[in-house]
């Protein structure tokens, strides 16, 4: 017998949440749907995801929510790190293990023969954008052309893959491949990096398994699972997020005192002559700015002309 909507529990009120959660994101799911289960979890009135992550890829999705929406572009521009399993001697139509096979080749590559193409692909390289992507194309996503069986011309890209080591090399399994760890900048395709990785062997790969250990200063040490999130107790939930400025830890932090604290949060500069005199902080450098009693973030500013000028105030 179900309950009926005169018996069912009402429904908790959404509330004012801030802050930056790790999540460790299930195999399958996409981020808009981890979005959206841990928004409903937390009760939050806003959030935003900091970039997608596809279903097949498991890892780090920093979900942020309130006042940290407004940082979290900055995570779109971060740096990137994987771990990438990669099967060698077959490719698919969509590059990994969800598509189906196009051609199998024999995998007669041996490991310096690997290192060097490896190694090819290291630093500032150029990426045709997959056809299974959502980047758009006269209004439509990519992959909504590869569902309809066009292929349609693609500009390449200029990314940079800033690190990449070999975890593990099986060439001789009945399965061959390796897997990789690769530390790269945004709009980097790890798919098309095995792809290309493939080519260069001349027997074609695809991506079999995507992991993501790290999105600029951000890891997976101290992220939870969607799981976690609800075996806590309601209102235990808010304190499993990280705190706004953990996505400003690269810039450096400039105190307050009151009198320019008002100022600040009324959208004024403030002289370099009235911070503190140990403040080190250099012309443009973007500062994350606190207030001193009590300390709370107050919003992020930028060195000009002598003086701190604010660029994102916050409201905690």
């Amino acid at each position: 017998m179900t309950d009926s909507p005169a018996t069912r529990p009402p429904r908790l009120p959404r509330r004012d949440v801030h802050g930056v959660l790790l999540l460790d994101k299930p195999l399958g799911l996409s981020s808009n749907d981890a979005l959206v289960r841990a928004k409903r979890l937390l009760r939050a009135n806003k959030a935003g995801h900091t970039g997608t992550l596809d279903p097949l890829a498991t890892g780090l999705l920093p979900l942020c929510f309130g006042e940290a929406t407004k940082f979290s572009q900055d995570l779109l521009d971060a740096d990137k790190t994987y771990e990438a399993a990669v099967r060698l001697g077959a490719t698919t139509t969509t590059g990994d293990a969800e598509g189906e096979i196009v051609t199998e080749r024999p995998v007669t590559c041996d490991r310096a023969a690997l290192d060097v193409a490896i190694a090819r692909f290291t630093g500032v390289i150029e990426q045709v954008p997959p056809m299974y992507s959502a980047l758009k194309k006269d209004g439509r996503p990519l992959y909504e052309y590869a569902r309809a069986g066009q292929t349609v011309e693609r500009a390449a890209r200029t990314v940079t893959i800033h690190a990449l080591t070999l975890l593990d090399v099986a060439l001789q399994d009945a399965s061959p491949g390796f897997t990789m760890r690769v530390t790269c900048s945004k709009g980097t395709y790890i798919r098309t990096l095995a792809e290309d990785i493939g080519e260069a062997l001349g027997c074609g790969a695809h991506l079999v398994a995507l992991r993501r250990t790290a999105v600029g200063d951000l890891t997976l040490a101290g992220a939870v699972t969607l799981e976690q999130i609800d075996q806590q107790a309601d209102e235990a939930r808010p304190a499993m997020l990280a705190p706004v400025d953990a996505l400003l830890q690269r810039c450096p932090p400039v105190h307050l005192d009151d009198a320019a604290m008002g100022r600040f949060l009324q959208g004024q500069r403030i002289a370099r002559r009235d911070l503190p005199a140990d403040t080190e902080i250099e012309e443009g450098e973007l500062a994350r700015v606190y207030g001193d009693a009590p300390p709370r973030l107050l919003g992020v500013a930028r060195m000009r002309e002598g003086a701190l000028r604010p660029e994102r105030l916050v409201k905690l």
